[in-house]
This record gives C-alpha cells, structure tokens and sequence, in this order.
C-alpha cells in the first residue's frame, strides 16, 4: 500500500518561516541520487502518518514533477510544542530490498494475564525485517491469547509476517512472557524500600539549623563577652 504525497521544492534557509506558514521542512535523499530540499504541509503529513505510518511507501510529488517512491526515514517534533519540525525521505527502489524496523503491536487478551492475574511483559517492541519497500509492513501484530501460563513465551520464531518478509531479528528472542503478581510481602518490601530510600535523600539534602550546627550559641557567646567588655 502507498499514499500520494505532495511536496514543495524550497531553497536553503527560511525553516522558521515555513514552520510559521504551517509547512515542515525536509529534504529527500537517496543512494545515487541528489537531495532536494522540500516543505509538505504539515496536516497532509500528520494525515499519511496516521494512515500509513513511517514504514509504508509513499509516492512523493515533487513540485508537480516526476513522482519519487519514498520512505519517512527521520522526523523531528519541536520539543515544547511537540510540532513536527523537520522530515527526511529516503529514496528507494521498486526492485531492490531494505531493511528497516516494524514495531511490534500485541493484541489479543493472555489467560495468564486475565485467570492468573499475572503482568504482561513486552520485551521488544520492534523487530527487524528486510523486504521490497511495497512490502514493507506498517507493523506487525503478536497475538498474545497463547501466554497462557507463567512458563509460556512468544520468541520472534513465534511472530507471523508476510510472505514477502524476513525476519532479520534474533529468533530465539522472547518478545513477550507473563510474570506472577508481587505477593503481599513483596509489595511491602517494596514500599520500605522506597521509604528508606526517600528517607536517606532527605538527610543528604537537608541543611542543618543553625541549633544543630552549634553557630548560634557561639555567637550568643561572643556578643555577651562583647558586652561585658562594654
């Protein structure tokens, strides 16, 4: 699946300013090719990421030219508005594989988790895989229904993917696993620790007063011998 996308070319310099007029700037590179500094309008390219996300391919349309087939490989988001702020696309061929990384989504409900009261844990949330840049998957999905003891795991042996992908990502890691509740004992273990901890915290940074530190009764001293001398 691939989505059209509509760029500008722009010359170097101006960022700000297009950030302003509701543009992201970005360039679009690729092996043998020059790069070309572009602005996309920053609800269009909100929009495909939702639709696609950074893994699918895009056909871009350079300033009302020749359509280049592309993938987000970096985006940047201004760190207090959280805006997208800068976007790289990387050029690609039809007929020539990549590699990239698929996040991974866990759906399904784990009987370990809901019969057990067990804690569902994601180990990794990505995989690596290499593919032809239509084939790609937007991510992937673990169905988790099979963690059904304490002793059960999904290794990345376990995960489907398409018939097109392979699977670069070590096969006997575990992606996901359910570990038992903390017992009563160990919660409050927990918590005294925590305390502690705080607790020791609290005497580093607490400054001493001036009773605790001796000063104020030495300086009581000294002006009573002053005034005697008076």
């Amino acid at each position: 699946m691939s989505i059209k996308l509509e760029v500008k070319t722009r010359e170097k310099g101006g960022v700000n300013q297009l950030r302003r007029a509701g543009f992201v700037p970005g360039v679009v590179y690729g092996r043998g090719t020059e790069s070309t500094n572009v602005a996309v309008a920053r609800t269009l390219l909100e929009q495909a990421l939702k639709t696609v996300g950074e893994n699918t391919l895009l056909e871009l349309e350079v300033g009302g030219g020749k359509s280049k087939h592309v993938l987000i490989h970096d985006l940047q988001r201004d760190p207090v508005k959280e805006l997208l702020s800068h976007v790289d696309f990387l050029e690609v061929r039809l007929d020539q594989k990549i590699k990239a990384d698929i996040p991974l989504v866990f759906i399904g409900e784990s009987p370990a988790v809901k019969e057990l009261a067990g804690v569902l844990v994601r180990s990794i949330q990505h995989i690596e895989v290499e593919a032809l840049p239509q084939n790609l998957p937007h991510n992937i999905e673990v169905d988790i229904s099979n963690l059904k003891t304490f002793e059960d795991r999904i290794t990345v042996a376990d995960i489907k993917v398409g018939l097109n992908v392979k699977v670069l990502s070590k096969p006997e890691a575990v992606a996901a696993s359910v570990v038992p509740p903390r017992s009563e004992a160990e919660l409050e273990a927990l918590k005294t620790e925590v305390v502690e901890d705080v607790s020791k915290v609290e005497g580093v940074v607490k400054p001493e007063t001036p009773a605790e530190s001796g000063a104020e009764g030495k300086g009581g001293k000294e002006k009573e011998t002053e005034s005697k001398k008076e």
